[in-house]
């Protein structure tokens, strides 16, 4: 089914009894539990089952909260798209289905996830392991098959089924991914020239993002955008922005994502700002794909990226180090390349929204994504400390 809108505690129908299925066949929910009679809760009478109407419960919202965290995804309770999609994902098991490449209709799920670790173990580069079968699985799949002396057609059926199954008994995985990614870095060389960029101001095209002290999320994060492609550009840097692409509407991640794939980036930049029901939160964070318990998945570039760029924020601008963490986010997760998603101060804290006024302060931010992309390709006897380093473009 698809979803028609975000559910929570409190709310009822058919999409809630989907939604608890779906907990239960993972595990993580009761399946004694699964709902309260329709008409007259207060009494507990009895109920025939065709009289029962599934409850979005407190046991609902701690289940999905605890899906929520073992899928590094935003920790609310509620589901809407992104968690209904990796519920749906996370009920296949490799075997449970033939899987193959169709461009139109790419297979996301669980297994899909377990194929593409299996395949990296063996050392068949999928590229990263993030439970979509492209083109990249595909042509590790058939490389698999021929040395394996199976049909090489890049399906996943029965009989390469039992071949894996046989092989996961003898290999040891280690972090393919990884090695290649930093072999990536090491090849590009330092020189910032030539790199491609991609900067998603998030936000836009009608859609205002957090709204507080007078600020627009879309609005803040753009003029950001527009001073970082300005640093970018002056150092040889080809950048792309998404925001061109909202035209009438907001854009949604993943057409953000395919824009950045198709421009082979080498890493993509998101920039936001977040918002607190606390006035008291207050800060900057930076996000990379990591997948949390799920496959234990990240993006090694990534992370170090986003550590990068948020030890230089911390340390020119004076905000609050809320530190990096790995997410499932789908512009996180879509992107063939590294991404980042920079969540830069709260709009909803009066000190932050006074920075995030202040052109200076805007040029500081800037500076410090451009340093940080600059001490990512610098090897370790040519870079600086935190802080410290300066490029010409800058002085």
């Amino acid at each position: 089914m698809t979803l028609q809108r975000q559910y929570r505690r409190g709310d009822t129908g058919p999409a809630v009894a989907e939604i608890r299925s779906k907990l239960v066949l993972l595990g993580l929910l009761d399946a004694d539990a699964r709902a309260i009679p329709a008409e007259n809760r207060d009494r507990g009478d009895a109920f025939p089952d065709d009289t029962v109407e599934a409850v979005f419960d407190d046991a609902v919202d701690r289940a999905v909260r605890h899906f929520q965290q073992q899928r590094a995804l935003t920790i609310d309770g509620v589901v809407g798209t992104e968690t209904y999609r990796q519920l749906d994902e996370a009920r296949w098991r490799l075997g449970d289905r033939v899987l193959s490449y169709s461009v139109s209709h790419m297979l996301v799920g669980d297994d899909v996830a377990t194929l593409q670790q299996r395949l990296l173990d063996m050392g068949f580069d999928c590229g990263r392991v993030d439970g979509i079968l492209g083109a990249a699985t595909e042509r590790a799949l058939r490389d698999f098959q021929r040395n394996y002396g199976l049909r090489a057609d890049g399906t996943c059926g029965p009989a390469t089924f039992r071949a894996l199954d046989r092989l996961a008994r003898t290999v040891v995985g280690g972090h393919p991914h990884a090695m290649r990614e930093s072999e990536l870095i090491h090849r590009s060389g330092p020189a910032l020239a030539g790199k491609v960029v991609v900067i998603d101001p998030g936000h836009g095209g009608g859609d205002p993002g957090v709204v507080a002290q007078g600020l627009g999320e879309a609005d803040v994060v753009w003029d950001l955008a527009r001073r970082l492609e300005g640093r970018l550009s002056a150092l040889g840097v080809q950048a792309y922005l998404t925001r061109g692409l909202d035209g009438d509407g907001p854009v949604p991640e993943e057409q953000r994502a395919a824009f950045a794939n198709a421009t082979n980036a080498d890493l993509v930049i998101s920039l936001h700002s977040d918002r607190n029901d606390s006035p008291h939160a207050r800060g900057v964070a930076t996000f990379y794909y990591g997948s949390g318990d799920h496959h234990g998945l990240r993006s090694p570039t990534g992370e170090k990226f986003a550590g990068l760029v948020q030890r230089e924020l911390c340390a020119r601008t004076g905000m609050v180090d809320c530190r990096t963490h790995g997410k499932a986010w789908p512009l996180l997760r879509m992107t063939r390349m590294p991404a980042v998603r920079v969540e830069l101060g709260y709009l909803t804290n009066p000190d932050d929204a006074a920075l995030l006024t202040q052109a200076l302060f805007r040029d500081q931010a800037a500076e410090s994504i451009v340093v940080a992309l600059q001490r990512l390709y610098l090897p370790p006897d040519q870079d600086e400390p935190t802080g410290m380093l300066r490029l010409p473009a800058f002085t």
